[in-house]
């Protein structure tokens, strides 16, 4: 299983051309489930699982992974369904993820395998689903609806991130005009929030979208009424999202006349080198992991007109 995903760096290459890689999984059902393979470590068969006294209900237990503590949370009861079986199901899985600064195993009832899909074929969740507050999209793979789970949203659940900006920040930002906005795009509702309260923190007033393709109709039409330069201040993008990803937003930008001078920070839950070298090629003004509020701010203020 480890050769499961033994590529992932070169599979992540794919967000360039607006493209990504899901691993499809089961929850117990028929359902199929997804998750970007640009999170994932590896996939690994159960583990032996050590219970915590008081830990989160979410939280099956923690195992030792190639020597490092991980918490394993069950992934079905996270999101509302019943929680799956660890001792009986022999084909139960452990999807060992990296992201917000932090490894995490999710324990799944069954991995499927790898699909290449296009972003522009992933599509917001519909809403009136229970679910939908942990969906962050949906596709089809195979004439199968496949619902790709906000994993960040679930980590939310058990990791409490720092939320606001110190106190000796947001005093660096009063010397700041605060009269444009900060357009801020993700496709996660929990990371829309945690950027907005930061951004709001500093003075500026925000504008939010939740993907690439949205944010780039909303910045095409300020252009067309010459407004961009009065109206936005900076573009906060995240990397991977449904229908346009944050590389070929940049990319879409700086191709235009009138958008190609806005400052574009780039952000993902995922760091690392290959992050920065795309983010150069993309055209981007910076890269931030997700999500440390005082170093969100600080690039902000690097990157403010008049900082």
């Amino acid at each position: 299983m480890s050769q499961f995903i033994d590529d992932v760096d070169q599979r992540t290459r794919l967000v360039g051309q607006n493209r990504m890689e899901l691993l499809l999984f089961h929850l117990g059902g028929k359902q199929t489930f997804g998750i970007n393979v640009f999170k994932v470590r590896e996939v690994i068969a159960k583990p032996t699982l050590r219970h915590l006294p008081g830990s989160n209900p979410i939280v099956c237990g923690v195992a030792n992974i190639r020597g490092r503590t991980v918490s394993v949370i069950d992934l079905a009861r996270a999101i509302g369904f019943a929680a799956q079986s660890t001792e009986d199901d022999q084909d139960a899985k452990v999807i060992v993820t990296e992201f917000n600064r932090s490894v995490q195993g999710f324990w799944v009832s069954a991995v499927d395998r790898i699909v290449n899909v296009n972003w522009e074929t992933v599509k917001p969740p519909p809403r009136g689903t229970e679910r939908e507050s942990y969906l962050v999209a949906v596709t089809e793979v195979d004439k199968r609806l496949v619902e790709i789970i906000d994993v960040e949203r679930v980590f939310a659940q058990v990791n409490q991130l720092k939320a606001d900006v110190s106190e000796e920040v947001q005093k660096q930002a009063e010397v700041l005009p605060h009269d444009r906005r900060i357009l801020i795009v993700d496709d996660s509702l929990v990371a829309r929030k945690q950027i907005e309260r930061a951004i709001i923190e500093l003075g500026f007033r925000t504008e939010t979208r939740s993907d690439g393709r949205a944010a780039l109709d909303y910045l095409e039409e300020l252009a067309t009424e010459d407004m961009v330069d009065s109206t936005i201040e900076m573009v906060i993008a995240d990397i991977e999202m449904p229908r346009m990803d944050g590389y070929t937003l940049t990319r879409k930008i700086r191709e235009h006349g009138k958008l190609k001078n806005l400052r574009v920070i780039l952000h993902s839950s995922l760091s690392g080198q290959f992050n920065f070298d795309m983010v150069k090629r993309a055209g981007a003004d910076d890269f931030l992991a997700k999500f440390d509020p005082d170093e969100l701010a600080a690039t902000v203020l690097k990157h403010a007109r008049h900082s």
